[in-house]
Parts: C-alpha cells; sequence; structure tokens
C-alpha cells in the first residue's frame, strides 16, 4: 500500500510542479517586517491552476518579482546560491531535476520520468530544498527601547558623572543581508508562511537587540556628549536624531558588533524623553544661569544690574547701592568696554590741612576777615 501512494504522490506532484508559477510579497506585511519566504501566486481573480505544487520546489521559467526596498535571498538545500538587490522581475532557472519542466522546455523525460523516479525514491517527495525569500533593504521602523532605572555617564563637558532615565526609538537597517541570515536569523524563519520582525515580542532574537541596545545607551551618552568636534551638549542630544544614533551605532559596534557581524547598523533615533536625576537636574539649572550670563545677554544682564545699583545709591545715600553693583560684577568677573562706577573717596575729618585749605578758599572769597582764619589756623595746628 505505501508502495502505491509513493508511486502515485511521485506522480502527481511531479505533474503538479510542471507548472510555471508566479512569485510575489505575501499580502498583509508589517511595515517592520525583515524577512519572509516568497510566495506562489497559484490563483488571481478566479484563474489559474497551481495550487497543488510542492511548497519546496521552484519549477524553473517561474517569475519572481522583486518590488522596490527589497532584495532577493535565493536557497538550494539550505545553502544560499544568489542574492538580487536590484528591483525587476527574474526567471527562476536551476539544474536540479526537481525543478525541471516540459512548459521550460526541459523535454518530457527529464521533467516527467526521471523526476518521478527520483521522487519515488524519498517517498513521494521531492528530494530537494528551494526557496527564495524577500530581505528588507529599508529603513525599519519602531524599535524601541528604555532605562527603567538611571543609567549614568562621564560627562566632559558638565566635568562630572551624570545621569537619566530614558526612552525612545530608533529606525534599524539591513546592511549585508548574506551576513545577516547566515549569522543572525534563526531557522525556524527561514520557512514559507514565517516572518522576521524586529518588533515582534515573541522574537527572541529581536529581544537579544532590545537588550544590547538598553546596555549601549551609557557608552552613546558619553560619546556624543564628549565629542571635541562638535561640541555637543547633553541638552542638545534630543534635537539630533541623526548625530546620536551615530553615536549610539558606534556603541553598539564596538559591544557587540552588529554591523560586522550580523549585518546589521541603527540608522536615526528619537528620544522621546529624558528624566535626569536630582544631581544632574541641579547641575543643569547652574550652566542655565551661567550661560544666561554670559556673552551679549550677560553684559545686558550686568548693565541692569549697575543701574539698577546706582539708583539704589541715590535712594538710601550710597552704601546699599554700591554694594550691589560690587556684588553684579564680582559675580561675572567684569565685561570689556564696562566700567563699574567709582564714588570719588571723601577726604579725611580731622585732617589739618583740608581745614586750613577750605579756611584759606573761604578767607579769599570774603566769607570770614584775616582775624578769623588766623583763629582756624591756630586751631588746625594746635597753636
Amino acid at each position: 500500500m505505501g508502495l502505491v501512494q509513493a508511486v502515485v504522490g511521485a506522480v502527481g506532484g511531479t505533474l503538479a510542479d510542471q507548472w510555471k508559477d508566479f512569485y510575489t510579497v505575501p499580502a498583509g506585511l508589517p511595515s517592520t517586517a525583515a524577512l519572509f519566504a516568497a510566495v506562489p501566486q497559484g490563483t488571481n481573480a478566479g484563474r489559474g491552476s497551481n495550487t497543488h505544487g510542492s511548497s519546496n520546489i521552484i519549477t524553473n521559467g517561474s517569475k519572481i518579482i522583486v518590488p522596490e526596498g527589497y532584495g532577493l535571498l535565493l536557497f538550494q538545500d539550505g545553502k544560499i546560491t544568489a542574492f538580487v538587490a536590484e528591483p525587476g522581475g527574474y526567471e527562476w532557472r536551476s539544474d536540479d531535476p526537481n525543478s525541471k519542466s516540459i512548459f521550460a522546455g526541459d523535454g518530457i523525460v527529464s521533467s516527467l520520468i526521471t523526476q518521478s523516479w527520483e521522487r519515488f525514491k524519498f517517498g513521494g517527495q521531492p528530494g530537494s530544498q528551494q526557496a527564495a525569500f524577500f530581505v528588507s533593504l529599508k529603513e525599519l521602523p519602531d524599535n524601541r527601547f528604555g532605562t527603567q532605572s538611571e543609567i549614568y555617564w562621564d560627562d566632559g563637558f558638565l566635568n562630572t558623572q551624570v545621569g537619566a532615565i530614558t526612552r525612545g526609538s530608533y529606525t534599524l537597517k539591513i546592511v549585508d543581508p548574506i551576513l545577516f541570515v547566515k549569522n543572525f536569523v534563526p531557522a525556524s524563519y527561514l520557512q514559507p508562511g514565517k516572518v522576521f520582525d524586529f518588533t515582534d515580542l515573541d522574537n527572541a532574537a529581536a529581544s537579544q537587540l532590545f537588550n544590547e541596545v538598553v546596555g549601549s545607551l551609557a557608552p552613546a551618552f558619553s560619546l556624543y556628549t564628549n565629542d571635541p568636534s562638535k561640541g555637543n551638549r547633553i541638552t542638545k542630544i534630543q534635537q539630533d536624531s541623526v548625530g546620536f544614533a551615530r553615536s549610539l551605532s558606534d556603541a553598539v559596534e564596538q559591544g557587540y558588533q552588529w554591523k560586522s557581524d550580523r549585518g546589521l547598523a541603527i540608522v536615526k533615533t528619537a528620544i522621546v524623553s529624558i528624566e535626569y536625576d536630582a544631581n544632574t537636574r541641579e547641575l543643569l539649572k547652574t550652566v542655565q544661569r551661567a550661560d544666561a550670563l554670559s556673552g551679549a545677554r550677560g553684559n545686558a544682564n550686568l548693565q541692569a544690574s549697575v543701574a539698577q545699583g546706582i539708583q539704589s545709591a541715590g535712594e538710601t545715600g550710597g552704601a546699599a547701592g554700591l554694594m550691589g553693583i560690587g556684588m553684579a560684577t564680582g559675580m561675572t568677573g567684569g565685561f570689556a568696554g564696562l566700567q563699574q562706577p567709582v564714588a570719588p573717596p571723601a577726604p579725611a575729618a580731622d585732617d589739618p590741612v583740608a581745614k586750613l585749605k577750605k579756611a584759606k578758599e573761604m578767607l579769599d572769597l570774603g566769607l570770614i576777615t584775616q582775624a578769623d582764619y588766623d583763629a582756624l589756623k591756630a586751631k588746625a595746628l594746635g597753636l
């Protein structure tokens, strides 16, 4: 009975696999799909009869359409045999007996008799495995990251260690599809109907990438804020998605060799939020105050403080206002082109020379007599 079934299966499968087919992208794919098998059209709008072909055999003469933004990987018995990166239509050709077809001009003997005999040896099943997989060459979005507790790094601009909790997302790109498939994609995804998606929570390989990104965040923050060629500050990270993505990609590469071992790279990042720890928040306030007192804006602030000090000096008699001027200018260290007003020194109250000088001026003006002057002179000199 088993022999009859094998014969029927071998002949029936051989006849079904004679049809050329049309391979396309599966319907209903998510935008984050990275790798998936090409599927035969079979039927279209009620037309077509190729619905019983083998799932692991591609018939000679079958056409495969490669859409924009995708590459095509061809497999023969588990081995990658070709890669196509240019979009367009391609025809499948193979020397494998299971792929031969009378419709592709391979002859009736090779296509039917020889192929049926070879399949009979395997119980009616094809003795080969052929597959075509599409791999995305686009930026794959919505890869999220986040920290549950503070990450810390040494910040060269602030000259101290700072910490924050952060979350966001990044786009990922497959830069070497062959390396990606060989070194990273689990074998369970190299089957018809399976889709490798980096955002799939059940994808253990994708979860590993998430953990590695989180582990690289602290080095990435450090690389970005300590880059002397850009002079970047911690407060500019959210404004520079490309710059921080480069730092994050470099940190991931240094720690986990994504590009060299897996053919992956981070392209852009979007930081949704950064929540600094208490010490960092206080330090940033100090930096902001220092920034407000620097440059032209700081000069304007100092001039306003001087004006207020002069006004206070006039209202209070001098001491309080002049002290305020000194404090305002002392905080900033002084600015070029701006001089502090200095009150003239008051003459000493018991200076005899000053007293005689003043008395002589009064005598010359006729305000006192010679006798009055002589008396003042004698008193000032202690005679």
